[in-house]
């Protein structure tokens, strides 16, 4: 890359569960958490905000130039289920729902999507992963493929 470059692509990326599973735990989360932190360190990508919830993930990243959302979202998905079957952190074979959402942030819109991200929590109590799910299905023309 030349030294002239300048790149700087905030991206959401959100994955979940197969079926939409509620199989990522309290426990389970943490060392899912620090996980993927040691896997995005080890990828020379730096996570600005993140949270998992019991049947997704959103992470908050810059997209480095010299890697695409498909290699940080296959290598992230396809290391953690490798990572999780390997150490049995579930009953039965685990796996995440096929394909990902990701999604272009604007920096004026930064404090807004980690403000989102750190609230999934309470989010969640008012609509449901599946609601949200299908509110993007027909916003953004996102479809699941199961």
């Amino acid at each position: 890359m030349a030294l002239h470059s300048h790149v700087k692509i905030w991206i959401h990326l959100i994955w979940g569960t197969h079926n939409h599973e509620r199989i990522l735990l309290s426990e389970f989360r943490k060392q899912l958490f620090a996980h993927l932190i040691e896997q995005f360190v080890e990828l020379n990508i730096e996570i600005e905000k993140m949270h998992i919830q019991p049947e997704h993930i959103h992470i908050l990243s810059i997209l480095p130039a010299d890697k695409s959302v498909a290699e940080i979202a296959k290598s992230a998905k396809g290391e953690s289920s490798r990572w999780i079957n390997e150490n049995g952190l579930v009953q039965g074979k685990f796996r995440w729902q096929r394909g990902y959402g990701a999604f272009s942030v604007s920096a004026s819109q930064l404090e807004i999507v980690k403000k989102y991200i750190k609230n999934q929590e309470t989010h969640h109590k008012r609509q449901t992963f599946q609601e949200e799910y299908e509110e993007w299905a027909r916003q953004y023309g996102v479809f699941d493929d199961r």
